[in-house]
């Protein structure tokens, strides 16, 4: 098993696509690209936004193509929660803005060490012992499978402690936005925020409406979870200088019943993430309930594993 003591990238192909890992960052995805040769001239599509070479040199995983959410998706209020009758604190942790809310669990911030590689499959590992970020020992793994239509990510979390701990895992893809982007998902509900950005209400809201019939993303500002999404989200991107015309499709399995649309105006970049709990689920399960809200509990050496997709297309 080889440590990941430097920003190396590991690279797979498959075809025309292309992906590269960050270890060192957090076991992130550093890009996913299109490659080819059209008329004697190299041409390349980005279908997540590439990390650039500062992000890289910093090790700032929030500068990647897309990161792990593990052992808890988001935020949680405050850094406090309860669990089967024992009260959690946790400490701040976003690397570059002062919040009390600790955000997408711990797994970003530490170095991933490499299991396996080959052309067009690796695999990362991850141990954490019980720390107070988080009071439980556990271990997680990725595995990137890139075929010549589409990259697999299988994600395991397992409770490596002596006692049951929650558990949420999912991943934090950034995709370009460029003008004329359109994403398409059937969406249920969205929890409504507050302005800590922390779900309150869960409604049909307008922007379900949108989602639901396909919207550019122009017209949107959010950073919102959805429910009832059926694990399918199409985004849609105009030809431009960027390139020809395409598509891609997320799709993903079970426990990812979650995502998270993050849509800053004027940013040239959003995030639609696939999850298994929402935004502060502990505090709010006693009000709503798992349904809503989503999450697991795992009991000494069980694990909990997802998988999503992400299929590019040219128009």
């Amino acid at each position: 098993m080889q440590t990941a003591t430097d920003t190396n990238l590991i690279e797979l192909a498959a075809g025309e696509l292309r992906l590269a890992l960050a270890p060192a960052v957090g076991g992130s995805i550093a890009s996913f690209r299109r490659t080819w040769t059209e008329a004697g001239i190299e041409r390349r599509v980005d279908w997540l936004r590439p990390a650039g070479s500062e992000a890289l040199a910093r090790r700032n995983p929030l500068g990647m193509a897309s990161f792990p959410l593990l052992p808890f998706c988001n935020r949680i209020r405050q850094g406090r929660a309860s669990f089967e009758g024992r009260e959690i604190r946790f400490p701040p942790n976003h690397p570059s803005a002062v919040s009390p809310h600790p955000l997408h669990g711990i797994g970003w911030q530490l170095p991933w060490t490499v299991a396996t590689a080959s052309s067009s499959e690796a695999e990362l590992a991850l141990e954490v012992p019980a720390s107070q970020a988080w009071p439980w020992r556990f271990s997680a793994r990725q595995h990137f499978e890139l075929s010549d239509r589409q990259v697999a990510v299988t994600m395991w979390l397992t409770n490596e402690d002596s006692a049951a701990m929650p558990a949420g895992i999912g991943h934090h893809p950034y995709f370009p936005h460029t003008p004329g982007t359109r994403l398409t998902s059937r969406a249920q509900a969205m929890w409504r925020g507050d302005a800590e950005v922390m779900p309150t209400v869960l409604e049909e809201s307008e922007a379900v409406r949108q989602l639901r019939a396909g919207v550019v993303l122009d017209e949107l500002e959010l950073d919102n979870n959805f429910i009832g999404w059926a694990r399918e989200a199409a985004i849609e991107w105009q030809a431009d200088a960027h390139g020809p015309r395409r598509g891609l499709l997320m799709t993903a399995h079970a426990p990812l019943d979650y995502f998270v649309l993050y849509c800053p105006r004027g940013y040239d970049h959003f995030c639609a993430e696939p999850v298994s709990q929402c935004t502060d689920w502990l505090n709010l399960l006693p009000a709503h309930g798992s349904g809503p809200l989503g999450g697991a509990r795992l009991a000494p050496g069980e694990s909990l594993q997802a998988r999503f997709f992400l299929a590019p297309s040219l128009a």
